[in-house]
């Protein structure tokens, strides 16, 4: 019996160790960045000259199932995990189709792999036919795992006004995720806040300083977390959430006077933001923890 209880002991430090010296690769694959957890895909970074914008797809959970959904029929501008803004000085860099406004990758290097995490610093312009460039951006991307059961993105942006900006109220600002369908509220998942507020109903509109989302599926429970940093503008910014599966702190709906936001030539906006895509539910994952330490980096 012992030898059987040392041989269990054993295996269990085994893998633990071995999950702790976890590699985190990452490698160009066209017009793309691949990233593995252990040589298994976590998620792509999608940098196509045909997209709207730079995006995470997939970005899979534990199960090595997506957490997110790439795009769907009543919203195919949901481009998983993204970040993006429409009504930037007239241009559209939000919604599907070119014409209107495009983030285009300038460069994406891969500073950092094959430890125990990957960062790459991507730099972006957001361009419309026939104007001049309002933005530019620049982006840090820290990916690592935290367990077997928990992975993590830090997504930092430091946007450039190029010019005098105005931001028109818009309920398509900034840093976005979209749940895979199975996840959602609508069948049968959570979304929950920090202060407890559940659902669309009672996440719409208010500040949080994060919000997890999660379901079961497969027999599994699995989501994803978004966290806003205390270091950024409009610091916590309110949600616009939908049951569907849509969620993102998005302080451009709600401006000071109601009608927009206006940023000067120069400016400089810098936002971080923390994806934390875990097995269980909010307490089994931790989430209000791992905040508290987040906010203290």
């Amino acid at each position: 019996m012992r030898k059987i209880t040392f041989f269990i002991l054993l295996t269990v430090s085994f893998y633990s160790v071995a999950f702790s010296q976890s590699k985190v690769t990452a490698e160009k694959v066209g017009d793309k960045i691949e990233i593995k957890i252990n040589g298994n895909l976590f998620t792509n970074y999608i940098l196509s000259e045909f997209e709207k914008y730079p995006f995470f797809y997939p970005v899979n959970g534990p199960s090595n199932a997506s957490v997110t959904s790439m795009r769907n029929a009543n919203y195919p501008h949901h481009s998983s995990l993204f970040f993006g803004c429409d009504r930037v000085n007239g241009g559209n860099y939000w919604q599907e189709g070119l014409g209107k406004g495009q983030i285009i990758s300038l460069r994406a290097d891969i500073v950092e792999a094959g430890g125990d995490r990957v960062v790459i610093e991507n730099e972006c312009i957001w361009r419309r036919p026939g104007a001049d460039a309002p933005i530019k951006d620049k982006r840090r991307i820290i990916i690592s795992a935290l367990s077997k059961e928990k992975f993590q993105i830090d997504f930092d942006v430091a946007m450039e006004m190029l010019m005098d900006v105005v931001i028109e109220k818009t309920n398509h600002s900034l840093f976005s995720g979209r749940m895979d369908p199975d996840l959602a509220v609508i069948n049968g998942g959570v979304m929950i806040n920090a202060e407890g507020d559940t659902g669309e109903k009672g996440t719409f509109g208010k500040s949080s300083p994060w919000i997890d989302c999660y379901g079961k599926r497969l027999g599994k429970t699995e989501g994803m977390a978004i966290m806003q940093h205390p270091s950024n503008d409009w610091y916590p910014a309110p949600w616009f959430t939908r049951d569907y599966g849509f969620f993102s702190p998005t302080p451009m709906y709600w401006p000071e006077n109601d009608k927009n936001t206006i940023l000067k030539k120069g400016q400089l906006i810098k936002l971080r933001y923390r994806v934390l895509v875990h097995s269980g539910d909010h307490v089994e994952a931790g989430i209000a923890s791992e905040f508290e330490k987040y906010k203290s980096e």
